[in-house]
């Protein structure tokens, strides 16, 4: 004969898979935390690259005009690399909500 299940016992299964939501969330939580930072270190290093290789064509121009061409298209390409990297970073950001959110309630 089958038991029946007692408030108490089920109590005890919801705040089991409560606890089990929140543990695995944590990990999900700390491993997308993990790639947003080095994606976010990658990018940084982009733009510290991108930068010395400017400076270093700035130092071997012939002119002012081709020292400010330089700095014109360093400014221009940095100012389109950032736009493509804040959209990436906020879309990294939305995506670690919505998987944070899923996780806690158990929907996907």
């Amino acid at each position: 004969m089958a038991e029946k299940k007692t408030t108490a016992d089920s109590a005890t299964d919801t705040a089991s898979d409560a606890a089990n939501r929140m543990r695995d969330t944590g990990n999900a939580m700390m491993d997308q935390g993990s790639r947003l930072s080095m994606r976010m270190l990658d990018q940084a290093e982009q733009n510290t690259q991108e930068a010395f290789r400017a400076m270093r064509e700035a130092a071997k121009a012939k002119d002012l005009s081709e020292v400010m061409r330089i700095q014109s298209d360093f400014i221009r390409e940095q100012g389109s690399r950032s736009v493509s990297q804040a959209r990436e970073i906020g879309e990294m950001i939305a995506d670690f909500g919505r998987t944070t959110i899923s996780q806690m309630t158990g929907r996907k």
